[in-house]
């Protein structure tokens, strides 16, 4: 994507670079592509995963959720550095580096990812309609599509201009997660206790703290993100390139402190109220009515518009990330509203057979479990090679700490495959 604001953005960070630039304006042509991918952090399977660890064992669960974000923080910087130094995204370089039968079968399941992505995504602002207007699902589903085509339409107007409706989109969430943390009036020393002392309660425990970290590295997170840095500010040598990804990785740093402010609020106010009051609670409704109950409007009506907005943003960057893979992997593209038509269809089915929202959503992250050492494997291989990354290669202390948390990551994707499916074993 490509605009007037683009070009403006792409001088702004030449002048940087080239000294010109002092203070935060040396930073803000840098900004955004990380909250871009950030949103893939918040999306409407995160509410549940936190929501439910905080009921069911209060602030216990807190420090799982920086350590996810410690991790989300380095595979999202390799993933930034890659389009830097190579100006291509993973799935164009992994297209020239890989055989093309692998590039045609990572096309295959990163399509099938992201169609469950989009799925959790649709499904979650479209409960948030419900809950918020008491809309029958199938019309909430219905309003959520032409919401979803009118984010199109500014993502087809320039980068710029979706980078910032994203950004504010985003803000709108954090905002929504203050006002209930403020209302539920969370024990501070419990949350400070819970985030400096790591530690378990039962085998439970440890389930729900695999669902917080498996869920963390979201493969479309990773494809994009290199796209938005490819050529968003071009380096005319190896200093100059450098200097980019150094600003760039304080655009992830700021980006994902925000994704995990956003997490742990969620599973703060479930821990200030369910778990207080004695409450279990695994569905999201459920979860809403209790807020209105136990604390009053305002609170269920900032959870609802989280929803509803988490749900439309994610959904808009799942879009976006489909574009990118096929584009990537086998040179092929499809207008993006026809591509919006079809992973509507999936939700649309969902509600119109009355499934439980909630328990898509859970299904929907079984599928994302599949896919993210296809993404994660090949990206640090190739930010590996002095080939591929010239200046920018890993630091050999970098690929070490990427294949720990690769393996970390797979383990317990697998482990949490396997415990949905086959819970009695």
């Amino acid at each position: 994507m490509t605009d007037k604001n683009g070009n403006k953005t792409a001088r702004n960070a030449q002048a940087t670079l080239r000294g010109e630039s002092w203070g935060i304006r040396r930073l803000l042509p840098f900004l955004g592509p990380a909250f871009i991918a950030a949103v893939a952090y918040i999306d409407p399977g995160n509410f549940a995963t936190n929501i439910t660890a905080g009921s069911k064992y209060g602030y216990l669960l807190l420090w799982v959720i920086v350590v996810s974000n410690v991790m989300a923080v380095l595979i999202q910087s390799l993933s930034a550095k890659l389009g830097i130094a190579t100006r291509k995204n993973l799935p164009e370089v992994a297209r020239e580096r890989l055989p093309r039968s692998v590039a045609i079968f990572l096309w295959a399941q990163a399509e099938l990812v992201i169609i469950a992505t989009d799925l959790a995504e649709f499904i979650g602002a479209a409960l948030g309609l419900h809950l918020l207007f008491h809309l029958d699902l199938v019309l909430a589903a219905i309003v959520t599509a032409i919401a979803s085509f009118a984010i199109l339409e500014v993502q087809r107007r320039g980068f710029r201009s979706f980078e910032a409706v994203i950004v504010v989109m985003v803000f709108a969430v954090v905002l929504a997660f203050a006002v209930q943390t403020f209302l539920v009036k969370p024990d501070l020393a419990a949350m400070a206790k819970s985030i400096f002392v790591p530690r378990f309660q039962g085998t439970d425990s440890i389930l729900l703290a695999a669902g917080i970290l498996g869920a963390t590295v979201m493969p479309h997170a990773i494809y994009l993100h290199s796209s938005l840095t490819q050529n968003r500010v071009v380096g005319k040598n190896d200093e100059e390139s450098k200097q980019i990804f150094k600003f760039e990785f304080i655009d992830i740093i700021i980006a994902m402190i925000i994704a995990g402010a956003i997490n742990m609020s969620m599973l703060v106010v479930s821990a200030a109220l369910f778990y207080k009051h004695g409450l279990f609670v695994e569905d999201l409704q459920q979860a809403f009515y209790e807020l209105q109950h136990y604390v009053g409007p305002v609170a269920s009506i900032s959870f609802g518009l989280g929803l509803l907005i988490a749900g439309l943003s994610s959904s808009a960057v799942g879009t976006l990330s489909g574009d990118i893979v096929m584009q990537g992997f086998i040179k092929k593209k499809i207008n993006l509203y026809i591509r919006r038509a079809i992973t509507m269809i999936p939700p649309l089915l969902i509600m119109i057979w009355g499934v439980n929202p909630t328990n898509a959503l859970v299904m929907s992250q079984v599928i994302l479990s599949f896919g993210i050492a296809f993404a994660l494997v090949p990206l640090i291989l190739f930010t590996s090679s002095q080939k591929i990354m010239g200046a920018l290669v890993n630091h050999r202390v970098t690929t070490f700490f990427a294949w720990i948390v690769a393996s970390l990551v797979v383990f317990l994707n697998v482990f949490l495959l396997w415990e949905t499916l086959f819970p009695d074993v």
